[in-house]
């Protein structure tokens, strides 16, 4: 999946640049485009537009804020409401003071591992889990663009044992079920030399979150 351009409205058919009245608009990561998009389609949820930022700004989380307030300033006048579709992704809780300002809602949850899993489950795993690095099916897709690569793991291998030496395990989060991509999870595990472990978890929270927007639309 590419990354999706800032300023790009999609609906489950393609582009939508339309502005109507009592829509929804949904300012997401990139990175969760194709499950947003996938449960608008499955619910019918045609009321809602999704305007995607760059999923590279996983990567600087300081840019964030910035970017989701320029495209609820942008968008404001043309839908009857805006839903952030981030969570806190490492902005330290400035990207929900900066939606309270604005007077828009968010997600729920720390970051999309949490959400996906539910963050009521993800929290119960407690310390058990500060040794465990998590891949998305997106994240899994694109692990030498967003992993292998923006860590230097390409041109210095050697850098492996330094960057993930206190993991023990690599956790694959499946939002959907697909035997190549849980053999890739596998390898990307490997890779890092950590160990295995697989967990269907679905949208989560996600779709929660969704479906509370639309039913309040």
């Amino acid at each position: 999946m590419t990354t999706l351009p800032s300023d790009t409205t999609l609906t489950e058919s393609g582009l939508d640049l339309r502005s109507r009245q009592k829509r929804v608009l949904l300012i997401a990561c990139g990175a969760l485009a194709r499950e947003i998009l996938a449960l608008i389609k499955a619910n019918g949820w045609d009321h809602m537009d999704l305007q995607c930022l760059p999923a590279n700004l996983h990567l600087y989380p300081d840019r964030i804020v910035t970017a989701v307030e320029q495209a609820v300033e942008r968008n404001r006048d043309r839908y009857d409401r805006i839903f952030v579709v981030y969570a806190d992704c490492g902005t330290g809780g400035q990207l929900q003071a900066k939606c309270a300002d604005l007077g828009v809602e968010m997600v729920e949850g720390p970051h999309c591992y949490s959400f996906f899993e539910g963050n009521a489950a993800f929290a119960a795993h407690g310390d058990d889990e500060t040794t465990a690095f998590y891949l998305t099916d997106f994240l899994v897709k694109q692990f030498d663009a967003f992993v292998w690569k923006p860590m230097g793991l390409d041109r210095h291998p050697e850098l492996r044992d330094m960057l993930f030496g206190n993991y023990t395990k690599l956790v694959y989060q499946a939002q959907v079920e697909d035997p190549a991509l849980k053999a890739k999870a596998r390898d990307c595990a490997d890779r890092l030399g950590l160990a295995f472990e697989y967990r269907f978890t679905g949208y989560g929270d996600l779709e929660h979150a969704l479906k509370a927007q639309s039913d309040t639309a």
